[in-house]
């Protein structure tokens, strides 16, 4: 009987979970399909926050994990067509909302960016540890809010620091929480993925 370990499959940098997957243009197009779709239906846990115009959703959480999964480009176009739906008129914006004419808008443009930048450093095995995945995630964060929260004070006519108290400050909490499911998650499906059998 044998004792010889079971062979490791090398997963090298430039590879994102995505790529894992049988490739094809059907694979890229339902990938990013789906990706819409997820971010979608995660906007859907959307809790409103006394008064700010921002409700918690599940939506950045889900734009960031599709941007990381998918890699730079299928995460742009998959943001890309979450928004341009929304926009033609699928309420599946955060608590159903659709359109372009609401104040959290720009939070929609930012992860667009955030899951492109997110992706690209996927591709640099930024999610294959706690570490790298975290300052990923704080990242693509931030990009989120570099764009939504000066967004949020040209569309309500607040101040940029009402804006910050509105639109930043009560979010960071959960911001945290979301960022340590992706430090759990990504690695430990890398670690799954790493070995046969």
């Amino acid at each position: 009987m044998s004792t010889a370990a079971a062979p490791v499959r090398t997963l090298r940098t430039g590879t994102v979970l995505a790529d894992l997957l049988p490739s094809s243009r059907v694979r890229d197009v339902a990938l990013v399909a789906g990706g819409a779709a997820l971010t979608g239906l995660a906007a859907q846990i959307a809790l409103p926050v006394p008064g700010s115009p921002v409700p918690v959703s599940g939506q950045t959480f889900a734009a960031l994990l599709v941007g990381t999964a998918l890699g730079a480009r299928r995460g742009f176009l998959s943001l890309a067509l979450y928004a341009v739906v929304g926009m033609a008129g699928v309420p599946w914006f955060a608590e159903g909302a659709s359109g372009y004419a609401m104040p959290s808008f720009g939070y929609i443009l930012g992860m667009m960016l955030a899951a492109t930048v997110v992706g690209a450093l996927a591709r640099r095995g930024a999610d294959r540890s706690v570490p790298r995945t975290a300052g990923a995630m704080v990242l693509g964060s931030a990009i989120i809010y570099a764009v939504g929260v000066p967004y949020l004070a040209l569309a309500t006519g607040m101040s940029l620091d009402q804006a910050v108290a509105a639109g930043l400050t009560p979010f960071l909490i959960g911001d945290a929480l979301k960022a340590a499911l992706a430090m759990g998650a990504l690695p430990a499906a890398w670690k799954l993925l790493g070995r046969k059998g």
